[in-house]
């Protein structure tokens, strides 16, 4: 139960994720980030890129794999499951923006590389989640506060 240098279910993951989010920008082109914080952006920006890459690419990793079945079953439905609902919160996301949907579209992408970089052992992705996780959410609240 081991990948080999490049883990396809999780690039797949991070393309399906990326896909809503290029629409967006396609959308709303002239959005602005109100996060004034450069320590929070650059926070959210490394994560991001870190998450993105490390969710295919096993770097500093001696054994990219699953102790078990079960892990491997978690780390399947797990991940598809948290997919489905991030693609499903987009659609209501798109008619009206709110505050939860935006908090729910920040929580579910560091939800999905926790996930996998605790199955997979794979710290540095865990580490780059941590990053992303903070930052990320932090920004959209910043973004989105005065949404109900």
């Amino acid at each position: 139960m081991e990948f080999g240098w490049i883990n396809l279910f999780g690039a797949v993951i991070v393309t399906v994720m990326l896909i809503p989010n290029i629409v967006y920008a396609l959308r709303t082109k002239d959005s602005v980030n109100k996060c004034k914080s450069r320590i929070m952006n650059l926070t959210e920006q490394i994560g991001r890129y870190g998450c993105m890459t490390l969710m295919w690419l096993p770097l500093l990793v001696w054994k990219f794999g699953f102790l078990n079945v079960e892990e491997m079953l978690v780390y399947v439905v797990g991940n598809l499951g948290l997919t489905v609902a991030y693609i499903i919160i987009w659609i209501p996301y798109f008619k009206r923006k709110t505050l939860g949907k935006a908090i729910a579209l920040a929580v579910i992408p560091t939800c999905i590389f926790l996930l996998s970089g605790l199955l997979l052992r794979h710290w540095l992705l865990v580490l780059a989640t941590l990053l992303f996780g903070m930052g990320h959410i932090y920004i959209t609240y910043q973004n989105h506060a005065d949404l109900k």
